[in-house]
Protein backbone atom coordinates (compact mmCIF):
# COMPACT_ATOMS: atom_id res chain seq x y z
CA UNK A 1 0.00 0.00 0.00
CA UNK A 2 1.27 3.60 -0.48
CA UNK A 3 1.34 5.53 2.17
CA UNK A 4 0.67 9.14 0.51
CA UNK A 5 -0.47 10.51 -2.78
CA UNK A 6 -0.10 14.04 -4.38
CA UNK A 7 -2.84 16.14 -5.50
CA UNK A 8 -2.82 18.35 -8.65
CA UNK A 9 -2.20 21.02 -6.28
CA UNK A 10 0.79 19.53 -5.09
CA UNK A 11 -0.98 18.51 -1.59
CA UNK A 12 0.36 15.18 0.03
CA UNK A 13 -2.82 12.99 1.32
CA UNK A 14 -1.02 10.48 3.66
CA UNK A 15 -3.46 7.34 4.60
CA UNK A 16 -2.23 5.65 8.15
CA UNK A 17 -2.19 1.77 8.10
CA UNK A 18 -4.14 -0.18 9.86
CA UNK A 19 -1.62 -1.28 12.46
CA UNK A 20 -0.70 2.34 13.41
CA UNK A 21 -0.74 3.21 16.98
CA UNK A 22 0.55 5.24 19.67
CA UNK A 23 2.98 2.63 20.79
CA UNK A 24 5.03 2.66 17.30
CA UNK A 25 7.66 4.38 19.17
CA UNK A 26 8.10 2.39 22.29
CA UNK A 27 11.31 0.55 21.00
CA UNK A 28 13.42 3.92 20.73
CA UNK A 29 12.68 5.17 24.45
CA UNK A 30 16.15 5.21 25.87
CA UNK A 31 19.61 5.90 25.49
CA UNK A 32 21.44 5.38 21.89
CA UNK A 33 24.56 5.61 20.37
CA UNK A 34 24.00 6.04 17.03
CA UNK A 35 26.42 5.85 14.01
CA UNK A 36 25.43 8.52 11.03
CA UNK A 37 26.47 7.98 6.83
CA UNK A 38 25.08 11.24 5.26
CA UNK A 39 25.12 12.50 1.81
CA UNK A 40 27.17 15.73 1.59
CA UNK A 41 25.32 17.31 -1.07
CA UNK A 42 22.06 16.16 -1.55
CA UNK A 43 20.01 16.18 -5.14
CA UNK A 44 23.13 17.45 -6.70
CA UNK A 45 24.87 14.70 -8.59
CA UNK A 46 27.56 14.06 -5.81
CA UNK A 47 28.26 10.35 -4.32
CA UNK A 48 30.24 11.45 -1.47
CA UNK A 49 28.85 10.85 2.01
CA UNK A 50 29.90 11.98 5.36
CA UNK A 51 29.98 9.79 8.89
CA UNK A 52 29.95 10.38 12.33
CA UNK A 53 28.51 9.32 15.56
CA UNK A 54 25.79 10.81 17.86
CA UNK A 55 23.70 9.79 20.83
CA UNK A 56 20.07 10.11 21.36
CA UNK A 57 17.95 9.90 24.63
CA UNK A 58 14.02 9.39 24.24
CA UNK A 59 11.42 9.67 26.27
CA UNK A 60 7.55 9.54 26.37
CA UNK A 61 5.03 12.69 26.85
CA UNK A 62 1.55 13.63 26.52
CA UNK A 63 0.24 10.61 28.58
CA UNK A 64 2.12 8.48 25.71
CA UNK A 65 0.14 10.30 22.66
CA UNK A 66 4.13 11.60 22.09
CA UNK A 67 7.53 11.12 22.32
CA UNK A 68 10.87 13.86 22.48
CA UNK A 69 14.32 13.09 21.86
CA UNK A 70 17.65 15.14 21.82
CA UNK A 71 19.87 14.54 19.47
CA UNK A 72 24.02 15.32 20.12
CA UNK A 73 26.71 15.57 18.62
CA UNK A 74 29.82 17.64 16.73
CA UNK A 75 30.43 19.20 13.68
CA UNK A 76 33.46 20.22 12.71
CA UNK A 77 34.88 20.46 16.24
CA UNK A 78 31.57 22.34 17.72
CA UNK A 79 28.26 21.09 19.58
CA UNK A 80 25.54 20.18 17.95
CA UNK A 81 22.21 19.72 19.92
CA UNK A 82 19.10 18.34 17.58
CA UNK A 83 15.29 18.29 19.17
CA UNK A 84 12.72 15.74 17.93
CA UNK A 85 8.92 15.92 19.27
CA UNK A 86 6.54 13.31 17.73
CA UNK A 87 2.77 13.32 17.98
CA UNK A 88 0.27 10.44 17.82
CA UNK A 89 -3.48 11.66 16.62
CA UNK A 90 -6.02 8.93 17.70
CA UNK A 91 -8.50 10.04 15.44
CA UNK A 92 -6.57 10.15 12.50
CA UNK A 93 -3.68 7.46 13.54
CA UNK A 94 -1.17 9.44 12.25
CA UNK A 95 2.37 10.64 13.79
CA UNK A 96 3.68 13.74 13.24
CA UNK A 97 7.39 14.49 13.57
CA UNK A 98 9.08 17.76 13.90
CA UNK A 99 12.95 18.57 13.76
CA UNK A 100 14.81 21.33 15.47
CA UNK A 101 18.40 21.78 16.00
CA UNK A 102 20.91 24.23 17.32
CA UNK A 103 21.73 25.68 14.25
CA UNK A 104 18.37 26.61 12.74
CA UNK A 105 16.99 27.59 15.65
CA UNK A 106 13.19 26.50 14.52
CA UNK A 107 10.54 23.55 14.51
CA UNK A 108 9.98 22.25 10.32
CA UNK A 109 7.07 21.63 8.73
CA UNK A 110 6.71 17.75 10.00
CA UNK A 111 6.60 14.75 8.51
CA UNK A 112 3.55 12.55 8.44
CA UNK A 113 2.68 8.90 8.02
CA UNK A 114 2.34 5.81 10.36
CA UNK A 115 4.07 2.66 10.90
CA UNK A 116 2.58 -0.72 9.50
CA UNK A 117 4.51 -3.55 11.49
CA UNK A 118 7.56 -3.07 11.98
CA UNK A 119 8.40 -0.23 8.88
CA UNK A 120 7.18 3.34 9.15
CA UNK A 121 6.77 5.84 6.71
CA UNK A 122 6.56 9.64 6.97
CA UNK A 123 6.52 12.35 4.50
CA UNK A 124 6.72 15.95 3.71
CA UNK A 125 7.55 19.13 2.06
CA UNK A 126 11.05 20.79 1.77
CA UNK A 127 12.85 23.56 -0.20
CA UNK A 128 16.47 21.57 -0.76
CA UNK A 129 19.18 22.94 -3.08
CA UNK A 130 15.97 25.11 -4.19
CA UNK A 131 14.35 22.60 -5.43
CA UNK A 132 10.74 21.69 -3.82
CA UNK A 133 10.97 17.97 -2.97
CA UNK A 134 8.96 15.67 -0.86
CA UNK A 135 11.06 14.40 2.27
CA UNK A 136 10.80 10.57 3.04
CA UNK A 137 11.75 9.32 7.10
CA UNK A 138 11.35 5.28 7.04
CA UNK A 139 12.28 3.68 10.22
CA UNK A 140 12.85 0.41 10.39
CA UNK A 141 12.34 -1.80 13.70
CA UNK A 142 12.75 -5.35 12.86
CA UNK A 143 15.66 -5.39 15.26
CA UNK A 144 14.02 -3.44 18.09
CA UNK A 145 17.81 -3.44 19.45
CA UNK A 146 19.35 -2.40 16.66
CA UNK A 147 16.43 0.19 14.62
CA UNK A 148 17.73 1.66 11.44
CA UNK A 149 16.45 5.13 10.48
CA UNK A 150 17.01 6.68 6.65
CA UNK A 151 15.79 9.85 4.88
CA UNK A 152 15.41 10.11 0.96
CA UNK A 153 14.12 13.14 -1.12
CA UNK A 154 12.02 12.86 -4.19
CA UNK A 155 12.49 15.91 -6.91
CA UNK A 156 9.60 14.20 -9.13
CA UNK A 157 6.43 13.86 -6.62
CA UNK A 158 7.40 10.54 -5.54
CA UNK A 159 8.81 8.73 -8.51
CA UNK A 160 12.42 8.35 -7.82
CA UNK A 161 14.22 9.04 -4.33
CA UNK A 162 17.61 9.53 -3.48
CA UNK A 163 18.61 8.25 0.01
CA UNK A 164 20.81 10.49 1.71
CA UNK A 165 21.11 9.53 5.46
CA UNK A 166 21.77 6.63 7.39
CA UNK A 167 21.55 6.41 10.85
CA UNK A 168 22.08 2.87 12.78
CA UNK A 169 21.45 2.84 16.20
CA UNK A 170 22.74 0.64 18.76
CA UNK A 171 22.75 0.38 22.95
CA UNK A 172 25.27 2.27 24.69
Amino acid sequence: MRAFSVSCDGKLAITASETSSKNDFDYLVGHWNIRNRTLKEPLAGNDEWAEFDATQELRPILLGLGNVDIFHTEFDGKPFEGLTVRLFDPQTRLWTIYWADSNAMKLDGGKVGSFDGDMGDFFGREVVGGKDVIVKFHWDKRNPKAPIYSRAFSADTGRTWEWNWYSNFSRP
